[in-house]
């Protein structure tokens, strides 16, 4: 999609965004876990820019060696560029599997095959989000989240409480589409911006668009039309019927998770069922 955004105009204003925050919240950091992908590379190149305390976290499981070569080589980018700037790397992968055969104790994961694979990538999520905030709380920083627009509202593609959990979320009103114009605008390695968009969270490798069945671009489409049209637009809007298809694999992502995007349900007590 064409980019809508004035890049450098908008890198400063989420810089000063962050700074201001940081002051408000009494913090001097941010740490931010880096995976080798698009989001997580201009986000932590943002914190960067603001001159505070930066904490990046490699957090590999089981991970592809393009994937970590990637991060790797971002985070040496970005400590080379910015002297406010340090890493971590903490291999997840023995603790993950310690988990895994103590839970293969206690349930049975070979029930529903496609129900265990989904809940362990999100266990590997959840695991992060425990690592990123054990070292901000030990630093007296916060937790910098890295989710787009498409993913935190559109199709809520995050794990609830794995990369979801954060405390600030500095591109969630930009496009994927954006980001990446974000990303060239700001300096992000070639090699990420060209990189086809993963999670990181199957060992099969697969991408953002094989678990989706769509692209970002597509999404962005969708997402705009139910944003003029609501959620049940006339079909004379379709232009084909791969249009159409998308339509409905947003549609049914966006009811599906809906449950991410909206407050925790309160069971709220009748008053007459108080003393």
């Amino acid at each position: 999609m064409a980019d809508t955004i004035k890049t450098k105009e908008v890198a400063d204003f989420i810089v000063e965004w962050l700074t201001d925050y940081a002051k408000s919240a009494r913090v001097n950091g941010y740490v931010i876990g880096v995976s080798g992908g698009i989001d997580s590379a201009v986000v932590s190149t943002l914190c960067a820019k603001t001159g505070l305390n930066v904490i990046v976290m490699e957090m590999p499981i089981h991970q592809a060696k393009d994937q970590v070569s990637r991060s790797r080589n971002h985070i040496d980018t970005l400590k080379q560029r910015y002297n406010n700037v340090k890493s971590i790397e903490l291999d997840l992968t023995e603790t993950y599997d310690d988990f895994v055969r103590a839970l293969e104790n206690v349930a049975d994961l070979n029930a529903d095959i496609d129900q265990k694979f989904l809940t362990l990538s999100n266990t590997r999520s959840r695991m992060r989000m425990i690592s990123l905030y054990s070292v901000a709380g030990l630093h007296g920083y916060l937790v910098c989240g890295t989710g787009n627009k498409v993913e935190d509202f559109g199709v809520g593609f995050y794990t609830k409480y794995g990369d979801g959990g954060v405390d600030l979320s500095p591109i969630a009103d930009l496009m994927k589409s954006e980001v990446y114009a974000l990303g060239k605008e700001i300096g992000v390695n070639n090699d990420i911006l060209t990189a086809r968009p993963t999670d990181g969270l199957w060992d099969d490798g697969r991408t953002d668009e094989d678990q989706i069945g769509a692209t970002y671009d597509e999404l962005e489409w969708a997402m705009l039309t139910q944003e003029k049209y609501g959620n049940e637009p006339v079909d004379s809007i379709f232009d084909n019927d791969r249009q159409k298809e998308v339509w409905e694999i947003y549609l049914s992502r966006h009811k599906a998770n809906k449950h991410k995007m909206d407050p925790i349900p309160v069971c709220i007590i009748p008053e007459e069922l108080r003393s």
